[in-house]
């Protein structure tokens, strides 16, 4: 039931979506297709990741505020927790919003990163087609003409960590700069922090080279179109949000 309706709603609109692509992209550029099928996704998820993105800055900006209320009612863990949502209410900020984005994406990030996995693209999967996908005359797994995106590629193994490592620093200095809190807190902070900086661009390389160029491709676009969003958001979003929540 789950698979069918996961398949159904998800999986077979974009390996359509995929098929077309390469049906109109010049030379049938599987590579091309799957970097410009990213893009789409990616544009058409935004506005759910700029969502998140303002409620994460409007966090941080908001966390000195948060301090002082579990300082000023500690032992009390209702007013703590009325005084706080009362704080977000003012700032008009939803602290569940990203969480709502993560489940949002989680199933179409899902079924792309499945589709690039399992579709060969050596044959088509002519019974997932629907009657209007057009189908491609000419297919071709060489990303540019030189680079196998069904074989292994460390070098796009190699940009797909290097990228990761640039989206990762790029949201840790917005959002997740040492607060300098001591104790398990800050001790916490520090240890994710140096996770998503290096642990994971490490382990997204490993992918990348363990299951095919596609993937690497897939994982490079994503992670370049992240940092273009942190870029965009430090520049326009987080003036907006700190002028809104910060205190008066």
């Amino acid at each position: 039931m789950i698979s069918s309706f996961f398949h159904v709603v998800f999986y077979n609109p974009l390996y359509n979506a995929l098929v077309a692509l390469v049906a109109f992209v010049p030379g049938g550029d599987v590579g091309i297709a799957v970097i410009l099928l990213t893009v789409c996704i990616r544009l058409i998820l935004l506005p759910f990741s700029l969502s998140a993105a303002r409620t994460q800055r409007a966090m941080a900006i908001l966390g000195p505020r948060v301090k002082e209320l579990k300082e000023k009612h500690k032992g009390d863990k209702e007013k703590e927790a009325l005084e706080t949502l009362a704080l977000y209410r003012e700032a008009k900020v939803n602290p569940f919003a990203s969480i709502l984005t993560v489940f949002i994406q989680i199933p179409v990030l899902l079924a792309l990163y499945w589709v690039f996995r399992y579709e060969p693209f050596t044959t088509l999967d002519t019974i997932r087609l629907y009657a209007f996908t057009p189908t491609p005359h000419v297919v071709s797994l060489a990303f540019l003409g030189h680079i196998s995106i069904m074989g292994k590629s460390l070098t796009l193994a190699v940009l797909a960590g290097l990228t990761q490592f640039l989206q990762a620093h790029m949201a840790l200095s917005g959002t997740m700069k040492p607060s300098g809190t001591p104790g398990m807190q800050g001790d916490f902070q520090k240890v994710m922090s140096m996770q998503l900086k290096y642990v994971f661009p490490f382990l997204i390389g490993a992918i990348s080279y363990t299951t095919s160029g596609a993937i690497a491709l897939y994982f490079i676009t994503t992670n370049l179109a992240g940092a273009l969003q942190e870029w965009y958001v430090r520049r326009t979003i987080h003036a907006e949000m700190l002028e809104r929540v910060a205190p008066e």
